[in-house]
Order: C-alpha cells, then structure tokens, then sequence
C-alpha cells in the first residue's frame, strides 16, 4: 500500500491542508476507536496531548469530536511533551494515546502521533490498517447515538503526573544542588514541566523558550537552534544547558563553555558508563545509520557494539524491543532509555546524563571531549522535482557504489529520501573533509541531473 497519510513519525504537514485539516484529524480520532472498539468491551479510554502551536486547538477539538462519534472517552491533558502522554498513556490504563505536534518543525506546521496502550508508537502495519480504515466508508455508518455517544473530560493533574514520573528517573542518593542549569523549552511543550522538574531536584535554573504565544515554538531556540542555549550557558556561567524541542523527545546539550553535545556524544557518555557499571543489556547500543562512525568505534573500544537501524526513533524503539536492548537514540537527540520510558524523552535523558555528571564530579566538556573521537561527517540535503525509490536511479546508485569504494573501511554513505520534506539527504563520512564535501556534492548533483530537477 501507498502510504499518502502516515511517514516516519505520524501524520505531519502544514496544518489545515493536505493530511493535516480537521476533516482528517476527526477521521483519524474516530478510527482509533472504531479499531479498538473490537479489542475492548469498554469505551475506549484515548488520552490527547498536544504542544503550544497555534492549531492545536483545532485539530484537538476535530480529534476529540473523531474519538466521541464512536463512542470513547476523550481525557485531554493540554500542552505536554510527547513522552508525557506516552507515559500518561500506560499509567492511567487508556487504551491509546494520540499527540498534536509537529515536534521540530515550524509552528504553521502540526503532526498527530499514536501511542498504543503499552506507550508505544503504532507499528507500520498498524499505522497502514489505520490508513485503510480512514479511506474507507466504515467511519460513516451506523455510529453510536445517545447515551453510547463518548464525552471528554480534561486532566487538570496531567502535569504533575508527569512531573512525579520524570523525577523518578533520577538517582535517589543524587541531587542536583550546587548545579546551574539553562534550560530551553523552544516555546513549546516542556515550557512548564522541564524548569519545575530541575528546580524540584535542587538546581539553580535559568529558564529560557517558556514564553509561547502560539507562534513562536521553535523559533530560533531549542535542539533545533541551540546556539541560543549556548548564549545563555556563557552568559549565565551555567555548568550545562539543556535545550528540547517543541515536543520535548528529543535534546542537544551545551557544555560549561558553550559547545554543543549533539546524541551521539550524549549516547556515548551514557552507553560507555552503562557498561562500565554492566547496565547495558547485551553491551549493545541501537542508534542509525546517521550516527556518526566515532560513535560505533568508541563502543566497540569499551567492549561493546553498536547496532545501526533505518533512520526515525520508532526504528531504533522497535529493534530494541526485538532484542531486549535498553539504550538506543539518534545523532538529532532522541534518546530511549527503555528501563525508565517507551519513547524519546529529552528531560529523562537530560537527568541521565547529568547523574553520571554529578558522580563524576567533572565538568561536562571534559566528559565530552573523551567520549568519542568524531569522524568528519557532511550532510547536503537537495529538493528535487519528483521522488523515486533509489534503485530506480542508476547513476544516482552508481555514484553511490563509487564514493563508497573510495572511501573503503574509513568510512560510510548514506543517501535517503526525507521521511517528512521532499528532500534528497547524503550524509558522507570520512577522514578527509575536502573528499567527503565533493563526494556527498556529486552524488547529490547526479541525482538532481537524473531528476531533471
């Protein structure tokens, strides 16, 4: 099947058009409860998150009024992290979680995310059955009325639930006192939770991204912009910054001295130090094959291995599920610790790292700087005219097969389509920056040149 609605990470695109109007967001809250109305002999019990953008009001109320039409029970939280209605999800028994939130993407864009009951993310043939469903004309007949119509009602605690359950995920025999964090919640759904949950665990916090109005997520701040978490490091004299993205799954961490430590440095502190303390299932981390070729070597020398999976956290959640793997991210910041959460969480994983911070009693560059020796890695991203499957591109693929024979054992090509942007991305490693600029600039040239773009 053709997959016009879902992509990598849910449905995303500009709201109120294409796949992301009303219309389609009742469709989809509808069809959650038509499925599980099969599975339950309750009313389905859906709980609704969303982030700060300014159509989250519309597509949560279409949602809403897609989970009643068949009969379920709407419990809204408001703006939260992602993570957050994940582990609302499984806490209070729903039977599925739904999120608002186009996580890095601009405001005038939004997103809907499905969790299952375990507080996980629906698999692709789960996603495709939905999809299925919501083209078809099941939704539009014989629909509950009366008394069997579903109601909503609004999770005034939501916040504090999840408060609670972040904090947990902290040492208990560790504080944070002593420590001055940044913190930068890019205007979007950590705005409240993220600086409450420092500050409860005894950090001095300087809060910046809590100011939304709805338009601003994103804007020049957070994971996806950190260099104005940086700012404020140095400006603060914090000992670290912390900064999210709209949806809080996913974070870049800054240094005392305003560097920048992307997930691959992040999952090598953690992973080297979880297998020091033989905490790491297997001695295996998950990651992509985006995650820089540093990364892979620096496990392998701490005597453990590296595991690569299609790019997208739900890949990495899925082969870590299939072979009881715990620890798993990406380069862009999502990181899964499967013993705390079922999803990328930036606030969990920001605690992890600063407990192994604070037992080590050392600044973060210094952790950082011997973590991983990074090999020089380029990304050039190209729009181009039409999108076809890589192997019906012949110079593309041969072009690829060249840079990969001249780059050898030293290094790695990785070319793929967007799974949210009509984008061409070639990711390059190598030891040489000029080598890798002019192979990953080839490849994508030829392509374009295939294209007629």
């Amino acid at each position: 099947m053709t997959r016009k609605l879902f992509g990598t990470d849910g449905v995303r695109g500009l709201a109120n058009a294409g796949a992301m109007t009303p219309e389609t967001a009742f469709r989809i809250g509808a069809g959650i409860v038509y499925q599980l109305r099969k599975k339950t002999k309750h009313a389905p019990r859906v709980v609704i998150g969303k982030d700060t953008r300014l159509s989250g009001y519309l597509l949560e109320t279409a949602l809403s009024a897609g989970v009643c039409t068949w009969g379920g029970r709407v419990m809204l939280s408001g703006p939260l992290p992602t993570p957050a209605v994940a582990h609302l999800t499984t806490s209070m028994r729903a039977d599925a979680g739904v999120v608002i939130s186009a996580s890095h993407n601009p405001y005038f864009d939004n997103g809907i995310k499905i969790f299952g009951k375990d507080g996980f993310k629906l698999p692709d043939e789960a996603e495709a059955e939905l999809e299925r469903l919501i083209e078809s004309d099941a939704l539009d007949h014989d629909r509950p009325t009366g008394s069997d119509v579903g109601a909503a009602e609004r999770l005034d605690d939501a916040r504090g639930r999840y408060v609670a359950f972040v904090k947990q995920t902290f040492p208990n025999d560790l504080t944070l006192e002593g420590l001055r964090i940044v913190i930068d919640a890019a205007h979007g759904a950590a705005y409240r939770v993220a600086p409450t949950v420092l500050e409860e665990l005894g950090a001095e916090v300087f809060a910046i991204g809590v100011d939304p109005d709805g338009k601003n997520i994103n804007e020049k701040c957070g994971a996806v912009h950190p260099a104005a978490c940086a700012a404020e490091v140095i400006r603060q004299r914090a000992d670290l910054g912390i900064a999210l993205d709209g949806d809080a799954d996913r974070v870049i961490v800054i240094d005392e001295k305003g560097n920048e430590v992307d997930g691959d440095a992040v999952m090598a502190l953690c992973a080297t130090r979880m297998l020091k303390d033989r905490k790491l299932k297997k001695k295996t981390l998950v990651a992509t094959v985006m995650s820089n070729l540093g990364l892979e070597r620096a496990i392998e020398a701490a005597g453990g291995k590296l595991v690569r999976t299609a790019v997208g956290d739900r890949y990495v959640v899925e082969e870590m599920r299939r072979h009881d793997y715990n620890l798993g991210g990406e380069q862009s910041g999502h990181m899964i610790f499967l013993d705390h959460a079922s999803t990328g969480d930036g606030l969990v994983a920001g605690l992890q790292l600063l407990a192994m911070a604070v037992r080590e009693k050392k600044p973060l560059s210094e952790l950082a700087s011997r973590a991983m020796t990074r090999v020089p890695q380029i990304l050039v991203n190209g729009t181009l005219k039409s999108r076809k499957p890589l192997d019906q591109l012949p110079k593309t693929t041969r072009a690829i097969a060249a840079a990969e024979r001249k780059l050898g054992k030293n290094g790695r090509v990785v070319v793929r389509w967007s799974g949210t942007e009509p984008k061409l991305r070639v990711m390059v490693e190598g030891e040489s920056e000029s080598l890798i600029r002019t192979l990953a600039d080839g490849i994508l040239e030829t392509a374009k040149t295939e294209l007629g773009a």
